[in-house]
């Protein structure tokens, strides 16, 4: 069951960005942005911890799901570093994705010729 409920989460997820891009003159990079805010602003107000215990992974892995690890990586900072934790715990939270992401775009432009389409 956790994994249909990780797949309906997850594809729920997509299927509304992708109705963004498809209806709305959102750019892709707007949309990105939009979500892990939505995430952090959900994560703020109570409403996206039920789904993470719903949808699992599916929850969690997507963007909305880096915004709930800020907003969670923030708030442990907080309880245990005060105000600091507010510039700090975020960043300490996600930097195993932050750091994945800069290793794979590396890899990708050493391995393929990066560059303007023509």
């Amino acid at each position: 069951m956790d994994y249909l409920n990780a797949f309906l989460c997850g594809g729920i997820l997509c299927a509304i960005g992708q109705i963004l891009i498809d209806k709305t003159p959102l750019t892709p990079a707007r949309i990105l942005t939009g979500y892990v805010v939505c995430g952090v602003l959900l994560t703020a107000i109570g409403v996206y911890e039920p789904i993470v215990k719903w949808g699992g992974a599916g929850a969690t892995v997507p963007l909305l799901g880096f915004g709930y690890s800020l907003a969670k990586g923030v708030e442990k900072a907080v309880s245990e570093q005060g105000w600091l934790g507010v510039m700090t715990g975020g960043l300490s939270a996600t930097a195993g994705g932050i750091a994945a992401a800069v290793v794979f775009a590396v890899l990708m432009a050493l391995i393929f010729k990066p560059g303007d389409k023509r």
